[in-house]
């Protein structure tokens, strides 16, 4: 399985499916993680997905003044998770990593670690410039190549930012030149500053003779006014419009999973007809059982458009 993943990766394939989730809480007792852990690789092994993404948490406090909707605490580390708790699924684990939390010694000690196997990762960067950092992301794509070739990493990539700065697929086209073979979005609500990004990213590779790598936009579920509250919160960019559909939708959620459909089904068909590989994450921000239930199910949905679009029918 993990070399089909580096396969294609490498080949930069359109139609990569990862789920992605966070590690339980640090502070929950043993059997609680022993618990969770089993409902998740129950809930897992069956998928049809190419990863398994363990996000790394870090406080944003200093990212936005609005009070977090729900309290940060800390996580198990996702590769001791992925290894102790997950150690039973055989899927790929794209383990993310918060680099500005680590020094040098500590990222080089877990990027030596494991150098017979293929290892995936997304590096990810301060969440606001006010954040102290100990290690910033050029440091570590440079110490990623240097210590481990077996390790395939890829970066995050915000299509709203670019609404402000005009420059992510420049971003993305020198994080690809420092090293990352994939992009991972986050959630995705904003088709338009999605496809905005995709164009600016295809226009600026053909012009500069550069290949596009994929682009994976997360969709997860909303079903609750205070997920949305979360979301924002997060910078999740979703559009008023949208916004008011959801709150006033007398099922919130069954409305927002049939919209992160579309919007997804949207981006692969505009990837498509460029020729940009794009790919899906699917993840519940929330831990409520029903929107976790339903990001399960929306694995199934996404896998059913992407090979929909992708069989030899839809091409002729």
């Amino acid at each position: 399985m993990e070399n089909r993943l580096k396969e294609k990766i490498m080949n930069k394939e359109t139609g990569i499916l990862t789920y992605g989730m966070t590690p339980p809480k640090a502070t929950h007792p043993p059997e609680k993680i022993a618990e969770i852990s089993q409902k998740q690789c129950e809930r897992i092994r069956d998928l049809d997905i190419d990863a398994l993404i363990l996000y790394d948490v870090q406080e944003e406090a200093d990212r936005i003044e609005q009070e977090r909707p729900f309290p940060y605490l800390s996580t198990i580390d996702p590769t001791t998770y992925s290894n102790v708790f997950l150690n039973t699924l055989s899927v790929p684990k794209i383990i993310y990593r918060c680099v500005g939390k680590y020094s040098e010694a500590q990222l080089v000690d877990w990027i030596k670690s494991d150098l017979d196997q293929d290892r995936f990762s997304v590096f990810v960067g301060s969440s606001s410039s006010q954040q102290e950092v100990k290690l910033d992301l050029t440091e570590a794509y440079r110490l990623s190549k240097q210590h481990n070739q077996d390790l395939t990493f890829g970066g995050v990539v915000i299509p709203e930012r670019h609404m402000k700065k005009n420059d992510e697929h420049i971003r993305v086209a020198n994080k690809v030149k420092s090293g990352c073979s994939f992009f991972v979005s986050q959630a995705t609500y904003d088709v338009e500053a999605s496809k905005n990004f995709l164009s600016d990213y295809f226009y600026y590779c053909t012009n500069n003779g550069l290949e596009m790598v994929p682009i994976l936009f997360n969709i997860a579920p909303c079903g609750s006014p205070k997920t949305l509250e979360f979301m924002k919160w997060l910078g999740i960019s979703i559009p008023k419009w949208l916004e008011n559909d959801l709150k006033y939708s007398s099922d919130v959620l069954d409305k927002s999973i049939r919209l992160t459909q579309k919007i997804f089904a949207e981006l692969l068909e505009f990837g498509l007809e460029k020729g940009i590989p794009v790919g899906c994450s699917v993840e519940s921000v929330s831990t409520r059982k029903v929107e976790i239930e339903a990001s399960v199910q929306l694995v199934k949905d996404i896998k059913s458009i992407i090979e929909k679009k992708l069989s030899p029918a839809a091409v002729i």
